[in-house]
């Protein structure tokens, strides 16, 4: 290899091609990294991701995108948890929230308190009553977290609603003004060197050919380079989460605006509504071999709040992940790596933990890859995909809807023993997963575990060492004090109105805006 700069190309546009394109060019040095991205028009993008989670503020201020501005170009709300509807059992529902439960007192997790106080019988509040980000999406408000760490307004994080689409147009925009390349076109076949059998150039059906040191495949489900052209083999994930199928709706929006998403348990599946701007985003994800697509377009037209704005639009995938997410000098990120329903809104995040890994991982001008870096971005890949998947699967095995086929199944199938194990120790111990890598933190474990019936039977003994009524008389003002503080809250619609409404945009309940 020469020294001049280390070629990267990137196949394929989209949220994971422009999140790559802009990424790698905020992270890495422009005088030494040549990045080219690939694409046509004329090829669609799934564009259904509409709902993310607190990563993706980290990363749009990595980039130094002013929120204001990049609201304004998405369409885009703000978001503090996800609600899910019927989960449990129907009717039920809970919030997983962008924040925490608690506080750690005595050198004890809040949960273990909460566990004694319920367990002594002395509290009934559910572990929702202690989360000032479940208390702000009850209230449909929002105001930016406090810096004041000794406030109960400190201790939530927020995420976003957005068009998808608009979103990688924007960054597509953002990314091409400060060097990415762009070039229109369809790949026609992909060279391969005779030796090490990397990828060495991609052939356009213009004729041209693009030649490259590391090939990045964001082309979908297609997985064009990773799993055509290197024959990395697909893990089928569907007998864990079955559900193959989604139709996409979006329909008017309807006041009051809220600051979450929300899940519904459905017969043969669940619905999604995704609150922007200028719309609802509403979509069902089901079986298969459990509802037909007929009554799956019923239960989402019967789902929508407001009048729906076009025809459904399908999408068939299956759950799971590549073996490995780099393979000789092709890298896979979004879509042609692996795919999880959307049920916790993971897509974007999944393509910014590859995007930030590879940046952290590549190779330096003049140098060939070093397998040791490949592995190390393979081993992240294979984390955050699978502690994701756990994570998901909880919620189905977890569920309490007796009668119904799709949901007897998956409450009866055997588990991947990483989470039966997880289940078994909250059960047991009160303990819930705290990672150092991977999606999901304690308090997100915590919601779904008390949300969905998974209780635990004992707590640490370390949490004795606080007298009991001692323990009530936290709770009770940690309760009081959540509720106080969220009562005071902006409604959403007038805190988007006041700060990021889309010109000319009518948000409802409030009048067009003139921003």
């Amino acid at each position: 290899m020469t020294d001049s700069p280390y070629r990267i190309v990137i196949l394929g546009g989209g949220t994971a091609g422009w999140m790559c394109a802009a990424g790698l060019s905020r992270l890495l040095p422009a005088a030494d990294y040549d990045i080219t991205l690939i694409e046509s028009d004329e090829i669609g993008t799934v564009g259904v991701g509409e709902a993310t989670l607190p990563h993706i503020k980290t990363f749009n201020d990595m980039l130094g995108l002013d929120e204001a501005e990049f609201m304004r170009a998405t369409m885009a709300s703000f978001k503090v948890g996800i609600e899910f509807v019927g989960w449990a059992r129907e009717g039920e529902r809970y919030i997983h929230p962008f924040g925490t439960f608690g506080e750690r007192w005595a050198g004890a997790d809040f949960q273990h308190h909460w566990a004694r106080a319920r367990l002594a019988g002395s509290d009934r509040r559910s572990l929702q009553d202690y989360s000032f980000a479940v208390a702000v999406c009850r209230a449909a408000g929002f105001e930016h977290p406090g810096e004041d760490p000794n406030s109960i307004r400190s201790t939530y994080a927020y995420a976003y609603h957005f068009d998808a689409g608009l979103y990688a147009r924007y960054l597509r925009e953002w990314t091409t003004t400060r060097g990415v390349r762009r070039l229109e076109g369809k790949v026609a076949s992909v060279r391969r060197d005779g030796e090490s059998g990397d990828v060495a150039a991609l052939a356009l059906e213009s004729g041209a050919e693009i030649a490259g040191d590391l090939f990045v495949d964001c082309s979908g489900f297609r997985s064009l380079l990773l799993g055509q052209t290197m024959g990395v083999p697909w893990h089928d994930w569907s007998e864990w989460l079955p559900c193959d199928r989604a139709l996409a709706l979006p329909c008017a929006g309807t006041a009051p605006m809220l600051p979450f998403t929300r899940c519904t348990a459905q017969l043969g599946g669940w619905t999604w509504r995704i609150p922007l701007q200028h719309r609802i985003g509403n979509g069902h994800v089901f079986a298969s071999e459990f509802c037909s697509e007929e009554e799956a377009e019923r239960t989402l037209r019967g789902a929508i709040d407001g009048e729906a704005q076009g025809e459904p639009r399908l999408l068939r995938f299956q759950a799971g992940r590549r073996g490995a997410g780099w393979a000789g000098n092709a890298v896979a990120i979004g879509l042609s790596s692996g795919f999880l329903e959307p049920l916790e809104s993971t897509s974007i995040f999944l393509i910014q933990a590859a995007v930030t890994d590879l940046a952290a991982l590549m190779p330096r001008r003049g140098q060939r890859v070093d397998p040791r870096l490949r592995a190390e971005f393979n081993r992240l890949f294979e984390v955050h995909y699978d502690r994701t998947r756990d994570f998901i699967v909880l919620h189905y095995a977890a569920n309490a809807r007796e009668g119904e086929p799709l949901w007897d199944h998956v409450r009866h199938m055997a588990l991947p023993d990483s989470l039966a194990h997880k289940i078994e120790l909250f059960r047991e111990s009160a303990i819930a997963p705290d990672y150092a890598l991977g999606l999901f933190s304690r308090d997100s474990w915590l919601s779904v575990f008390e949300g969905q019936g998974v209780v635990p039977r004992a707590h640490s003994p370390i949490a004795e060492r606080v007298p009991l009524p001692e323990v009530q008389r936290r709770l009770d003002d940690l309760a009081e004090r959540i509720a106080v503080n969220a009562a005071e809250m902006t409604p959403l619609a007038e805190f988007l109105a006041g700060t990021c409404a889309a010109e000319g945009v009518a948000l409802p309940g409030i009048a067009a805006s003139a921003a």
